[in-house]
């Protein structure tokens, strides 16, 4: 089955000039259009890869509101699509214009051919980059989850969810150790959803989130009259999991006097409300999480080695983003995906120095800090792709100094001048051996070297 041909939509009501670009774009299929209905229509039913949009067409051949119009509709109805636009009408004020309602490029007339050809192939290249970065997030939606949710092609994180998996349907306590941001409340709940209590309740309490004297109330309920306040019979989060299942997070924030009663409840299933000795029988599975050193708590005694035992009867060590490779990428590509859709329909992926970034960065903050960063530079981006800028993360150039390898930072400082001598050029080798003072030959062997490609 031979590929089928990008398509092209010419946007010209000059009747000899659409001939002459129709003649010169043999590798695209090409639709011609000479006045807005008729693009629109083209547009629609053809969903073109790549426009190029004549400003001055009828009613307002000698202007510039119909072209400008058409690509406001464009932007609309298609945003990924590349608008060149081409135009003689104030040329410097119309390109800025165009640029800002998201055409691609801007070309003066009189149209040289070639050099618009070069511009139309480029936007292609930009525009199946940017699809295959959709697909690629799609991919990941589809084929990169465990425990049905999370995002992962680690072999560390795997580890952890068919773990997980393997002790989803038993009644034993699970204890997820990890820093901060690791997503160990994105495991509990995917350790609920594979049990036999998916059907009920799954109960989540940030346990230093809630000030000490709140937090036995809060976990075992009040009876009504129990302090002041206490207007109503109140259940507690262990009745409200009833069924399901409790996840305690930061559990070592539980402060020794109601480690005791929680341990009672682990022992023998039953609470008393804050004001009630009433026992009441509760069935609730318990799942708790910590970045906190357990053990050492213990030998301090702020924590009691009884309630530990009973907690963690199978403990999971989640690792840290750093030590996931691949990760990175895949979360980011789809945070990027979730808040563009949200947020910034404009934003389209990230660029390759993001990328190289993210892939370089230690991420201390783990994936919660990968999640806000993206999220931010989502909302923040002029451009349809992110940068490294954007997300403000310094990129792996920056980082080899520390490095002590003359060879890499010789390597990297080389890839950073040609990456910007060809952003400059606007990939035109010529341009940019001329701006870097090397041969063409020698500006190939270093693209090949360094696998760069020209935009």
């Amino acid at each position: 089955m031979t590929e089928s041909l990008p398509k092209l939509l010419i946007v010209e009501d000059d009747a000899g000039l659409q001939a002459q670009l129709k003649w010169a774009y043999e590798d695209f299929e090409v639709f011609v259009a000479g006045d807005r209905a008729s693009a629109i229509a083209l547009l629609r039913s053809e969903m073109p890869d790549v426009v190029t949009l004549d400003l001055g067409l009828p009613p307002d051949p000698d202007g510039t509101t119909e072209g400008f119009a058409i690509l406001d509709e464009i932007m609309a109805l298609k945003p990924d699509t590349k608008v060149v636009v081409a135009s003689g009408h104030g040329a410097r004020e119309s390109a800025l214009q165009a640029i800002a309602r998201g055409a691609y490029d801007f070309y003066q007339k009189p149209v040289d051919i070639d050099a618009l050809g070069h511009i139309v192939r480029r936007a292609l290249h930009l525009h199946r980059l940017e699809e295959e970065n959709r697909r690629l997030a799609g991919k990941v939606e589809k084929d990169e989850k465990v425990l049905g949710r999370m995002i992962t092609a680690a072999p560390e994180m795997v580890k952890v969810a068919r773990t997980i998996e393997r002790v989803a349907n038993t009644s034993v306590s699970v204890m997820l150790l990890g820093a901060s941001g690791t997503g160990k409340e994105l495991l509990a709940r995917g350790l609920h959803e594979a049990s036999g209590r998916a059907k009920r309740e799954f109960v989540a309490i940030n346990c230093a989130a809630i000030p000490e004297n709140l937090l036995e109330s809060e976990l075992f309920g009040h009876e009504k009259g129990a302090f002041t306040g206490a207007v109503k019979t109140t259940p507690g989060k262990i009745e409200q999991a009833a069924g399901g299942t409790l996840f305690l997070d930061e559990v070592g924030d539980i402060p020794l006097q109601l480690q005791v009663k929680l341990l009672r409840f682990l022992q023998e299933r039953v609470i008393e409300r804050v004001g009630s000795r009433q026992s009441i029988p509760v069935d609730t599975r318990v799942v708790c999480a910590t970045h906190q050193n357990l053990e050492g708590m213990i030998a301090e005694g702020r924590f009691r080695e009884d309630l530990f035992y009973r907690l963690a009867e199978i403990v999971v060590r989640i690792p840290g983003l750093a030590e996931r490779p691949g990760d990175p990428t895949l979360l980011a590509k789809a945070f990027l995906t979730r808040y563009a859709k949200e947020m910034n329909p404009r934003v389209r992926g990230f660029s390759a120095d993001a990328l190289a970034a993210i892939d370089a960065w230690g991420w201390p903050g783990n994936v919660r800090e990968l999640e806000n960063r993206v999220k931010r530079a989502v909302i923040m981006a002029d451009e349809k792709l992110v940068c490294a800028g954007d997300l403000d993360l310094a990129g792996p150039d920056e980082q080899v100094a520390t490095a002590l390898n003359l060879k890499t930072a010789r390597e990297a400082a080389d890839r950073k001048v040609i990456r910007h001598a060809l952003a400059r050029s606007e990939g035109n080798i010529s341009s940019t051996a001329k701006m870097l003072g090397i041969s063409r030959p020698t500006l190939y062997d270093l693209l090949k070297q360094y696998d760069l490609q020209p935009s």
